[in-house]
C-alpha cells in the first residue's frame, strides 16, 4: 500500500477530539480499504515490507546516538486481538528491534509508587518500538469501572497523562495509540470459538465474563479516556477490529 494511502487511513481512524460515541461506530468498517479479506491478507506483506525498512532505520538511528523510538499503545477489550495484533503486525519486523511489555494486574511493589512508575520501566530505548499490550489507561478506566480509586484520583489521571506523553514526543518518541473496537458480539463469538477448540482452550479465562457484564460502563471509560487524552502530540486512533485482517 503506498504510503501516501496509509496516511490517509491513519487519519481516517482518528478518533475526533470531541463528541465521540464509540458505541455509535461501526466496528466491521474498513475505512480507507476498497478490499476485502483476500485483498487485505495480500496487502499485508507489502505493508510489512516498509515497516521492516522503517524499522531498520529507526534501529540504526539509535546505534548511531540518536534519540528517536517508536511507543505502540494497544488498548482494547478483551478478546479486541491485541495479542494477535503484535504476532501478525511486529512480527514482520526484527525482533531484535522490538520490546513487549504487557501490563496486567499491578504488583504490591507497583502500587506502593505513582501509577505511571510501572510504565516509565518499560519505555523503549532509542532506536527500538516499544509495544504496551494495555497500558497506563488501564489508571482511568479498568480502575472507574470497578471503583479501584476515588473518582476525583482517576480524574486527575487525565492530565497527568497527557503531560507524560506529551514529555516523550519531545524527547523524541513517536506515540502511536491504537483502539482496538470490538463489538459485544464478535466479543462473545471469540470467547465460545476458545471454549469449542481444545488447541485454544487454555486462552479462555473466567475473568472476560466478568469484562463482558462491564461492557457498557467499560465503553463509556474508554470514550471519555480517548477523548480526554487526544492531544496532537499523542492522539488516538479508532481501529476496528471485528474483522482480523482489516485490523492487522
Amino acid at each position: 500500500m503506498p504510503k501516501r494511502a496509509a496516511a490517509r487511513v491513519s487519519d481516517l481512524l482518528r478518533a475526533p477530539t470531541s463528541g465521540l460515541d464509540l458505541a455509535a461506530l461501526d466496528t466491521r468498517a474498513t475505512p480507507g480499504f476498497k478490499g476485502g479479506k483476500t485483498e487485505g491478507r495480500d496487502a499485508l506483506p507489502e505493508i510489512g515490507g516498509q515497516l521492516a525498512d522503517l524499522q531498520e532505520r529507526l534501529y540504526a538511528n539509535g546505534r548511531t546516538g540518536g534519540n528517536q523510538r517508536v511507543l505502540l499503545v494497544l488498548q482494547g477489550m478483551d478478546t479486541s486481538g491485541k495479542g494477535g495484533t503484535v504476532g501478525h503486525v511486529l512480527g514482520q519486523v526484527d525482533p531484535a528491534g522490538v520490546h513487549i511489555a504487557s501490563f496486567k494486574r499491578p504488583t504490591p511493589e507497583e502500587l506502593a509508587h505513582d501509577f505511571l512508575w510501572r510504565i516509565k520501566k518499560r519505555l523503549p530505548e532509542p532506536g527500538m518500538i516499544g509495544v504496551f499490550d494495555r497500558s497506563h489507561y488501564e489508571d482511568v478506566v479498568v480502575v472507574r469501572v470497578r471503583q479501584l480509586v476515588e473518582p476525583r484520583t482517576w480524574r486527575r489521571r487525565y492530565d497527568t497523562i497527557n503531560r507524560f506523553e506529551e514529555k516523550l514526543v519531545a524527547d523524541g518518541t513517536t506515540v502511536v495509540k491504537c483502539f482496538l473496537h470490538l463489538s459485544k458480539t464478535e466479543s462473545r463469538d471469540r470467547l465460545l470459538a476458545r471454549l469449542d477448540n481444545p488447541n485454544k482452550r487454555w486462552k479462555f479465562n473466567p475473568a472476560d465474563l466478568d469484562t463482558r457484564a462491564e461492557w457498557e460502563p467499560m465503553l463509556e471509560a474508554y470514550g471519555d479516556a480517548l477523548t480526554r487524552c487526544n492531544t496532537e502530540a499523542a492522539p488516538w486512533h479508532v481501529v476496528p477490529a471485528d474483522r482480523k485482517w482489516y485490523r492487522n
